[in-house]
């Protein structure tokens, strides 16, 4: 099964999708990741990856949609799960192609729904563990009293710098610009299933599992 997880930066797509990974054995495919992957493999589309990045240009969608064909090549798992990717109406199609091209079909498009607000004052209040990446929030998950990671015992807790109200919402409107005329598309193609996204993570879990089953 192969699917889309859409939503706004820090509604949980990547929390979800680690579940996804871990419990139905897909394979999460994350821009982010690939290209840092791309770029330290020594691969022809690897130089090409490092030379846009060390010129500090934007990675085109075609070098993107290179990257997921060589996934798409590659071991199946349980399936893929496209994070970050498509962004816009042009990738989407592009998308669409590839995975046509591929013999692939998307079978579902989970939109990751959250009130804006809410999603604002739950990341700032967001830090990681910089040993591990377990995600605590000083509201509903504290770092622990005794100042060490309950997963691993690190004592380096991480805020990211454009974790900050202002930031936020630049992000949040740059998401709702480019990526929510995809909400109208792949509803217009009968695809798009909506799960409220700032319920706590194991309800999520269960809203996404009964669009997949």
């Amino acid at each position: 099964m192969n699917i889309i997880l859409l939503g706004p930066p820090g509604a949980g797509k990547g929390t979800q999708a680690h579940i996804l990974v871990s419990e139905r054995g897909m394979i999460q495919l994350s821009t982010g990741d690939m290209l840092r992957e791309a770029k330290d493999s020594g691969t022809e589309m690897g130089k090409i990856v490092a030379d846009v990045m060390a010129r500090g240009d934007l990675v085109t969608d075609e070098i993107v949609i290179g990257l997921i064909r060589e996934k798409l090549e590659g071991e199946k798992g349980g399936g893929f799960i496209f994070d970050g990717f498509p962004r816009t109406l042009a990738q989407a199609d592009a998308l669409g192609a590839l995975l046509a091209e591929s013999g692939e079909t998307l079978d579902a498009v989970v939109e990751m729904r959250v009130d804006d607000d809410a999603l604002v004052s739950r990341i700032t209040a967001r830090s990681t563990c910089g040993n591990c990446g377990n995600v605590y929030n000083d509201i509903t998950k504290p770092w622990p009293a005794d100042g060490k990671c309950e997963n691993c015992g690190s004592t380096d807790v991480k805020r990211r710098a454009d974790d900050n109200e202002e930031a936020l919402r630049n992000r949040l409107m740059e998401y709702y610009k480019k990526t929510s005329p995809l909400i109208g598309y792949y509803y217009a193609k009968d695809m798009l299933k909506s799960v409220d996204g700032l319920g706590e993570i194991d309800e999520v879990k269960a809203a996404i599992a009964k669009v997949l089953d």
